[in-house]
């Protein structure tokens, strides 16, 4: 291991970023291009040329030999097609070749990804469009250097196939609507950009363990695992000492990272044991998909090389902490300024007051959006329990902010509270400047200094859905609060009675309070909040009226595009099911019941041999784990019938995709339920030597 790396020297070395465009480019077409990526031109096929001869020269300079189209189906993965930069000549040699044609658009198989039937399967066409605003990258792993090209995906009538585009129209729409309310109170901006740093949260286990355990490896999580005797209630692991087996794999994934221009800025255990988190600083939320769903990618590839496997499903393991992403997403004008900034006070900032209004009466009205925003199968599993949120949308100020909305409300004064420090009263320990709040960390959308942390979002999840969701529900209110400035002939009075009708009409939303207590989702109720506590029961929101009329008009989706992202979002979530239910019999089966059987033959053969040579010897302790390995041999056998018969029905439902899943929803993950609770129960009791698959001690304590 290299005893010293310098960062600034590695740091975006494998990135076509501003600084090597700027490097690379002639001036005029460096200029144009910046004008293309702020969008007040449009790309010429000329400029594209240009661009394209010097991305292949800097790429083939660090040893690419391919390039592709980088793009995110609504699989929510990644998806890429290589084509090499050779160009056959007539002598029989060869030209590396890479045209603007070929940066600019590529031609993948439309109807192979999933399109909620916006495509027959005999209508192929697609196309992949390079997105500009995303800096290409070169990606390595065995097959060599790759040029990455982030592109959108779309079909051949143009409906978008991907999270790329409904994105970008999201942050087109968030940012014309707060430049133009931002001119009526006197600040003059070109754009506003959506911000966000996700923190990722994700599990490593050995590789060895991974590979005998078939859930894990076809699942993501565990469908069958007793906890161990110590799980993380010790909150010993929490932001302790970092193993050096683990600390080797984050050097190497930071390395990789940086060369990408990725910013990996923190790194640390999280609540559960092998649980870490890594958070980035911000990028404009396009980019930062798009490097979060990188860094994803990174964390597996990477940890295969150290001999491990990095976990992104949100619940990997029961009964202990489950994987997040807490999306932290903030607006900035193109003049720097943070507009969730509250400054030293809040209370006199008219600007931030207006946009925390208008961000807190989006919540509220679309809150079932949100929600559904973070929904999946794996998700369902975390939300609700061990560090997770629950699945009622609220939001969390803190004392300081929500007194003096408060207060506003009222037409109270405010008292000025800036400058407030925490005073230790030992002299080795400096005074420290108070922030505005606090942190709650059971809240599912908390303010937090000067963004908003949405902590519903799954670990396995790209964070596009959430931030597409944000963008154009804060889009609208705040063009609805601009219609009430336009007629103001008092602006600044205006802004008041806005935050004042804000909190009167939406305060419902606010809760301070422990998201995680009994008492909340009774009061939640009183409050009129919705509890869409599965997947299935959000699902539907994304076809409503009220939603299609949201993204309609802001341009965001269209109608059919609505309709097919609940039919895709509906089948991914049955067969994610359907492939965890397959696996819980067959485990149970073919694994389980095998093992068992042969532990009450070698204890049923140890009785006898004992009364063969001791006819009066007690041996009613063995008798009676015989008969608890028996009992519990013929539950799993009898659960794992219903199970398949269940399963059987469901997949009877295919024509109606949505019913399918709430039959899924229902039936199915209880009758999965009840085979693993005798296949935990028998955990417990069979010889550890005889058990088929490595236990939740050897996952969640060896590495």
């Amino acid at each position: 291991m290299s005893n010293f790396l310098n960062v600034e020297e590695i740091y975006g070395s494998n990135c076509f970023s501003e600084i090597v465009m700027k490097e690379k480019l002639p001036k005029t077409i460096y200029k144009e291009m910046v004008k293309v990526q702020n969008g007040e031109i449009e790309l010429s096929k000329e400029t594209a040329d240009v661009v394209a001869t010097a991305m292949k020269d800097w790429a083939i300079s660090k040893g690419a030999t391919h390039f592709t189209h980088w793009f995110q189906p609504l699989t929510g993965y990644t998806a890429e097609k290589h084509d090499s930069f050779i160009d056959p000549d007539e002598d029989g040699s060869i030209m590396m070749e890479f045209s603007g044609k070929e940066l600019i658009k590529g031609e993948p198989d439309a109807s192979s990804f999933p399109n909620g039937g916006l495509r027959d399967t005999y209508e192929a066409r697609g196309y992949t469009a390079w997105d500009v605003s995303s800096p290409a990258f070169l990606k390595e792993d065995k097959t060599g250097l790759t040029l990455c090209i982030p592109t959108a995906f779309f079909s051949y009538t143009g409906e978008a196939l991907d999270k790329k585009v409904p994105l970008l129209k999201s942050m087109e729409a968030v940012s014309k609507a707060s430049v133009k309310i931002l001119k009526l109170l006197g600040t003059d901006v070109k754009k506003v950009t959506a911000s966000v740093g996700p923190e990722q949260e994700y599990f490593l286990v050995d590789k060895e363990y991974f590979e005998k355990r078939p859930d894990l490896l076809l699942a993501g999580r565990t469908v069958f695992g007793g906890l161990p005797s110590k799980g993380q209630e010790m909150s010993d692991h929490y932001f302790g000492v970092i193993k050096d087996r683990v600390a080797d794999f984050m050097r190497d994934l930071n390395h990789e990272l940086w060369r990408l221009g990725i910013s990996a800025k923190t790194q640390h255990n999280e609540v559960a044991p092998n649980q870490f988190e890594l958070a980035p600083i911000y990028d404009s939320a396009n980019v930062a998909t798009d490097r979060n769903q990188l860094t994803m990618e990174a964390m597996k590839r990477i940890a295969s090389r150290h001999g491990m496997v990095a976990l992104m499903h949100e619940k990997p393991f029961a009964g202990v902490n489950g994987s997040g992403k807490h999306n932290n997403w903030s607006l900035a004008t193109d003049t720097g300024v943070n507009l969730l900034s509250p400054g030293t006070n809040p209370q006199e900032n008219t600007q931030f007051l207006l946009f925390l209004a208008a961000i807190i009466e989006a919540v509220d009205t679309y809150a079932p959006l949100l929600r559904m925003s973070a929904a999946s199968a794996g998700n369902d599993h975390r939300l609700g329990g061990h560090e997770a949120p629950p699945a009622v949308i609220s939001i969390y100020l803190g004392k300081e902010l929500t007194t003096i909305l408060e207060k506003i409300a009222k037409g109270e004064v405010i008292e000025n509270k800036a400058g407030e420090k925490f005073e230790m009263g030992v002299n080795a320990l400096p005074a420290l400047p108070k922030d505005a709040t606090d942190r709650n960390r059971t809240s599912p959308f908390a303010f937090t200094i000067n963004k908003f942390e949405f902590r519903m979002v799954g670990s396995n999840q790209s964070i596009a859905g959430p931030n597409v969701v944000l963008n154009t529900s804060v889009a609208e209110i705040l063009t609805k609060y601009t219609t009430r400035l336009e007629k103001a002939s008092d602006v600044n009075a205006e802004v008041t009675a806005i935050v004042k009708d804000c909190y009167n009409n939406h305060n419902r939303i606010i809760f301070d309070g422990n998201g995680y207590g009994a008492e909340w989702i009774p009061e939640a109720e009183k409050r009129g909040l919705a509890n869409l506590k599965t997947t299935v029961d959000s699902l539907p929101e994304l076809a409503k009226d009220y939603s299609v009329e949201l993204f309609t008009k802001h341009k965001v989706f269209t109608k059919a595009e609505l309709e097919a992202r609940v039919a895709i979002y509906s089948e991914a979530y049955s067969q994610q099911l359907n492939i965890e239910a397959n696996l819980t019999s067959e485990m149970a089966i073919k694994h389980i019941v095998p093992a068992v059987t042969e532990y009450v033959s070698n204890l049923t053969n140890s009785v006898i041999d004992i009364k063969a040579v001791l006819p009066k010897a007690d041996t009613t302790g063995q008798e009676s784990l015989i008969g608890e390995l028996s009992d519990g041999l013929s539950g799993i056998l009898k659960t794992v019938k219903v199970l398949n018969e269940v399963k059987a029905k469901a997949l009877t439902l295919e024509d109606n995709l949505l019913e399918q899943a709430k039959f899924y929803s229902t039936e199915v993950i209880k009758a999965m339920a009840d085979v693993r609770a005798f296949g935990d129960k028998l955990e417990t009791i069979t010889d550890k030597e005889l058990w088929p698959f490595p236990s939740y001690e050897d996952l969640l304590f060896k590495l």
